[in-house]
């Protein structure tokens, strides 16, 4: 019979099952739901001593809950009722009965818990008082709120366990229902996604919020612009910014204003602004000018005198081998000190001439927090000739000099290029382009090209063909696209056995009219290439997709890469004429039992048995021997042998090879040159006349 009882005569028993620590038990959510509404299980108690108290041994949580609201003043301890049911037995049963109850408990799963709180948030209307009423963070509910926002497939697959919680928040990191969709229609057949990947293809086309231009443009500017933010409630720092567009032109504008202000501030010829924090890409083809450094005063010379009269005494003192070890320290620390002092002197920052003002420039960069810096380095587009002191010489425009480029190379410019700046980087007038519009202008002027490439396949071809080559060749080089033919992943590192199929790739590479790589730059080897018949640019084309093949897909034992088991079935490759396993690459890294079990399968028992009881090493010399075709045995075992392969280098196509339209025309041809070779026999000439109306190679088959 339930009955209630006052709040200060429960005490926890010892027999309850639950022994997780305090922490572990989240009380602080119980006590919010006993607040919002009361206690809605009785709690089951024995009798203890003193006559008239309790212990609790199933309800412990609520029990906590209970005190912990006793505790901070919400009810009071002495007048609370709480329902209890009374059970009186031993130790042992009641024991059995705190187990009963607490093992039949079923917690709500991550989808019905979606669901209830979309429930309660469409009762309340309240976010906060939600989160209050069940002992949750705002962010919790919110999380759990997406959560049940998901697309339906999505949401269901999570509902029927099919999806785990941990990838449901993946798809969840964005609010677009369509794109995560199209994600997980991409992605869910695969059985080893994890959510970072899920994560990273939601993350394409967007900008992260803690991009260095979202942080200099600012969340607030970007969407008073029209900019939207897909926000990621499952990590921290993940929300995205679905409009990049709109950050990257306000962050263009800001860094243009900033480069604009402190160009008329300093005087500089030109202020570029770039979004990175690094300028050596930017600098290409431009010159660094080498500043001279601010000149010692008449004090700072002195004090250096000084401290090189006293560094010398230091040393002779020092070099004597009589000296106490306490006088050795007290010198050795005395010379790092002013040794340190004297770097420090010497150490002189750069100076800027004002004659040098209008004839050098800075960028203007962006660090990774968001902040525009404006570098130290100053460059020119022409070089410029200085004398000690900083002073521009007189004959520098004259003379030419070749100079450098920023990375200190000389350039080998004739005069006339040394001092005219590359006519793609100025405007009309001489001046400078910014940044931003070079690189606009090189996408329209890429756009230009490639409409004109798309309607000249043959050349398009030559191209793609010489840039997967010669980028493989010459991996420096550039070639101008993203076309590729990097060299596979291989699983596995370092020097492999050597096979029939290895051995023909290497001589199938000496074969190939390579002249034409030894030029010197990509033009002259784009266009020796170009030169070559149409069989030589095909076998460079094979060799190369040829050499592009991955061996596996993925880490582990990953099913087969389906196209390639297709090409191989439309090319009847045959495994056995090109590899046959050997001691090295296959009978050595198997079991004994594997290599008597494949001597069964090919010989049965007779040849198994007559090596059952041989060591491994012995059995694999035999079967290397027997599997090349060396052994004197039946015929019959030897052609099982040389035809046998693992099952791991076997091609298996799912595809049906008759499936294959070539296959179905041969096959027909085939039948109609048997019926042509009928009708000559039977002396039909009727026929005869009929197959003179016939294609070509059905004449030459008859």
């Amino acid at each position: 019979m339930i009955q209630t009882v006052k709040l200060a005569k429960l005490r926890l028993s010892p027999i309850n099952v639950r022994t997780a620590p305090e922490k572990d038990l989240a009380i602080e959510p119980m006590a919010a739901d006993i607040e919002a509404r009361g206690v809605l299980q009785n709690l089951l108690v024995t009798p203890a001593r003193p006559r008239g108290t309790f212990e609790v041994f199933d309800g412990g949580r609520r029990l906590r809950g209970l005190l912990l609201l006793a505790e901070r003043g919400t009810i009071d301890a002495d007048s609370f009722d709480v329902p209890v049911l009374v059970l009186k037995d031993s130790d042992a049963a009641l024991s059995e009965t705190s187990l009963a109850a607490n093992f039949h408990q079923l917690k709500l799963s991550p989808a019905e818990e979606c669901r209830a709180f979309q429930h309660f948030l469409g009762v309340d209307g309240d976010v906060d008082a939600v989160a209050k009423r069940f002992g949750q963070t705002r962010r919790f509910i919110e999380q759990r709120l997406r959560l049940a926002n998901l697309a339906d497939p999505i949401f269901d697959a999570l509902a029927a366990g099919e999806l785990t919680l941990d990838l449901a928040k993946a798809y969840a990191s964005t609010e677009n229902r369509e794109k995560q969709l199209l994600i997980y229609n991409s992605y869910s057949h695969h059985s080893y996604i994890n959510a970072d990947a899920i994560r990273r293809a939601i993350a394409n086309e967007t900008m992260k919020a803690n991009d260095p231009v979202a942080l200099l443009v600012g969340e607030t500017d970007y969407v008073a612009a029209g900019g939207a933010v897909d926000r990621d409630l499952f990590s921290d720092g993940g929300d995205r910014w679905v409009n990049p567009e709109i950050a990257q032109r306000l962050g263009g504008e800001k860094m243009e204003a900033e480069a604009k202000r402190i160009g008329e501030e300093t005087g500089l010829a030109w202020i570029r602004p770039i979004a990175s924090a690094h300028t050596y890409n930017a600098a290409a083809g431009l010159y660094r000018v080498m500043l001279p450094q601010l000149p010692f005063t008449d004090d700072e010379r002195l004090h250096l005198d000084a401290i090189d009269t006293r560094l010398e005494a230091i040393q002779s003192e020092m070099d004597d081998e009589d000296i106490a070890e306490e006088r050795f320290a007290e010198l050795d620390a005395e010379y790092d000190r002013l040794a340190e002092e004297r770097s420090g002197l010497h150490d002189r920052p750069s100076v800027l001439p004002d004659a040098l003002r209008p004839l050098v420039g800075a960028f203007l960069t962006l660090t990774q927090r968001g902040e525009l810096l404006l570098d130290t380095a100053y460059y020119s587009e022409q070089p410029l000739r200085l004398d000690e002191s900083g002073s521009l010489l007189d004959d520098t425009a004259e003379t030419g000099d070749d100079g450098g480029n920023a990375d200190g190379e000389t350039t080998g410019r004739s005069e006339r290029e040394a001092v005219t700046p590359r006519p793609d980087t100025v405007a009309p007038g001489g001046k400078a382009l910014s940044m931003r519009l070079f690189e606009e202008l090189a996408m329209q002027r890429r756009d230009v090209l490639a409409a004109n490439l798309i309607q000249h396949p043959a050349l398009a071809l030559d191209y793609a063909i010489f840039v997967m080559v010669d980028g493989r060749r010459q991996y420096l080089a550039k070639h101008g696209s993203t076309i590729r033919a990097s060299a596979p992943q291989d699983p596995v590192v370092g020097e492999q056995p050597a096979t029939i199929a290895r051995t023909f790739l290497a001589e199938a590479q000496d074969g190939l009219e390579a002249a034409w790589t030894e030029a010197a730059d990509p033009v002259a080897r784009f266009e020796a290439f170009r030169d070559l018949d149409d069989d030589a640019k095909a076998g460079w084309l094979a060799y190369i997709v040829a050499m592009s093949l991955e061996a596996k897909d993925g880490y582990g034992t990953v099913p087969q890469n389906a196209l390639q088991n297709r090409l191989a079935t439309i090319m009847e490759v045959d495994v056995a004429a090109w590899w046959r396993p050997t001691s090295v690459n296959f009978f050595d890294r198997v079991p004994k039992a594997a290599l008597l079990s494949l001597l069964h399968d090919v010989g049965g028992p007779a040849v198994s048995g007559r090596y059952a009881a041989s060591k491994k090493p012995d059995i694999s010399s035999t079967c290397e021997k027997l599997f090349a075709g060396e052994a004197m045995v039946e015929a019959e075992v030897k052609e099982a042998a040389l035809k046998w392969v693992p099952d791991a280098m076997r091609f298996l196509d799912t595809a049906s090879a008759q499936d294959d339209p070539q296959d179905d025309q041969n096959a027909e041809s085939e039948a109609e040159s048997e019926e042509a070779h009928a009708a000559l026999e039977a002396g039909e000439e009727a026929a005869c006349d009929e197959l003179l109306d016939a294609p070509d190679e059905m004449i030459a088959a008859v």
